[in-house]
């Protein structure tokens, strides 16, 4: 782990100095995220807050799955730390290269488990954080009932850094799994959405699913006798898989199959919806689908949005001035009043979109 270094002072001098300019502050980190479509706009002028100097785990007892780190604290030390003691992040998220907690838990980011263990925020248990108005405020703690009312620490999960700065993160973790298998059978997409969500009403230990380029890949994970046990009643036409970093090469979409031109789009549907009109990637049993270089994205935008989903431009640059994302209206009014509460003046991550 690297050495313990607090950086709050610093940065409340910072917020303090940007208040009195009336600009903004553009947080940054691992600059993992600076791939990623996150601003409808340009912001103003800004001042970039690092926060890469504050770093360290301030509490870890693995007896009772739990941690707090500083939000500067990169992920491979913290997944490094946990794998000494046979644990992992459950909801196994992304790194895109030199991730940091804060970034991570602020997009809300994760990785090809979350459809059977849960998203970031599932195992957020707790924040310390520097809002708009200079105050340093406190939610949650570090144990799973803890939150009265509102779960304001899970609220800034997805936030992307607009209602204020992580400083800390509580978090609970997971024993690391005894085993893995990786499995996969040829199959059209319109088969592969019925398989997953059959296969999901089941007492399989499956941990992840991918498909793409006519194959459903899962995962299954846990014991030796449950996997096998897994095997002798799943299909016979599944295959063992021998590629011990496909799925770290999914999560990071270093796998060709993510391999785009221009545009890479972010789809969640209803798990159950029918294949899209543009070829995809599918994962989280249908869930999460990937659209690259769409032929007809107009018509796309209107098939996601009749049938109840979300579409988000992930990666690459639309020319046809498109929002990076949409919300109905009743949603988008409640993320102002957010904002509103925790920073006023919009000195957060100004242009942000949530």
């Amino acid at each position: 782990m690297p050495t313990l270094t607090d950086s709050t002072d610093a940065f409340v001098t910072q917020f303090e100095r940007a208040q009195a300019q009336r600009i903004g502050l553009s947080i940054t980190g691992g600059r993992s995220k600076t791939q990623l479509r996150v601003s409808n706009t340009a912001p103003a002028e800004t001042l970039t807050l690092d926060t890469t100097s504050h770093q360290g785990m301030l509490h870890y007892e693995p007896s009772e799955l739990v941690l707090t780190a500083r939000s500067g604290t990169p992920l491979r030390h913290i997944e490094a730390t946990l794998a000494q003691h046979q644990q992992r992040l459950p909801f196994e998220p992304p790194h895109y290269g030199a991730a940091t907690l804060g970034g991570t838990i602020a997009c809300n980011l994760s990785g090809p488990a979350r459809a059977y263990y849960g998203a970031a925020r599932d195992y957020v248990l707790g924040v310390k954080m520097l809002n708009g108005q200079g105050h340093i405020l406190q939610f949650g703690g570090q144990v799973m009932k803890n939150v009265a009312g509102y779960d304001l620490s899970r609220l800034q999960c997805g936030a992307k850094g607009t209602l204020g700065l992580l400083l800390e993160i509580s978090l609970k973790v997971l024993p690391q799994f005894a085993q893995e298998q990786t499995l996969y059978c040829p199959c059209t997409a319109a088969q592969a959405i019925e398989k997953m969500n059959r296969w999901a009403g089941i007492a399989y230990p499956i941990s992840a699913t991918f498909y793409a380029n006519a194959r459903l890949y899962i995962r299954l994970s846990g014991h030796a006798q449950a996997i096998q046990a897994a095997r002798q009643t799943l299909p016979n036409d599944l295959e063992t898989l021998d590629a011990p970093d496909f799925w770290t090469n999914i999560r990071e979409q270093n796998d060709p199959t993510f391999a785009f031109e221009q545009t890479l789009w972010r789809i969640s549907l209803p798990s159950t919806t029918p294949p899209l009109p543009e070829e995809a990637l599918l994962e989280w049993n249908g869930a999460l689908r990937w659209v690259k270089d769409p032929k007809d994205l107009e018509g796309l935008i209107r098939w996601v949005h009749q049938h109840q989903g979300y579409i988000t431009l992930f990666r690459g640059q639309s020319e046809t001035g498109h929002a990076p994302t949409t919300q109905p209206s009743g949603l988008e009014a409640l993320s102002t009043r957010l904002k509103q509460a925790f920073d006023p003046e919009c000195r957060w991550n100004p242009g942000t979109s949530i």
